[in-house]
């Protein structure tokens, strides 16, 4: 899973995703195993990074979305695929609800675009 969710965060960064953030939750939380947190630029633009994630995460991993909430108005849009959850907001809901302050004692996963290439040749 681990894997899967810095694929997701690069899936983000490609698309000009800001601030984004891998939370592993592994062993700190029953909800899931790991967080993914980006704030996209403008509503608009955080409903199109959660598009390009189910369709990147479909097209390289055959994993549908459990759940997904917000995609209608783009302040905060959240992907549920059970063990990765993915939080995309627009800055004011970042900022308002600070999950990375909530999850503090969870570690952030180090990612770059070599790890996506080298998970999805796996």
């Amino acid at each position: 899973m681990k894997e899967l969710a810095i694929s997701i965060a690069n899936y983000i960064d490609d698309k000009k995703g800001e601030d984004v953030v891998v939370l592993d939750l592994v062993g700190k939380s029953s909800i899931s195993d790991y967080f993914v947190i980006a704030t996209g630029r403008s509503d608009r633009h955080a409903t199109s990074l959660a598009k390009h994630v189910e369709d990147e995460v479909w097209e390289h991993y055959q994993l549908d979305v459990h759940h997904k909430e917000g995609h209608h108005n783009g302040d905060w849009v959240v992907l549920d695929y059970i063990d990765i959850i993915v939080h995309i907001f627009n800055g004011d809901k970042r900022d308002y609800y600070n999950l990375e302050k909530i999850w503090a004692d969870a570690e952030s996963v180090i990612y770059d675009a070599k790890q996506t290439e080298d998970a999805v040749d796996r």
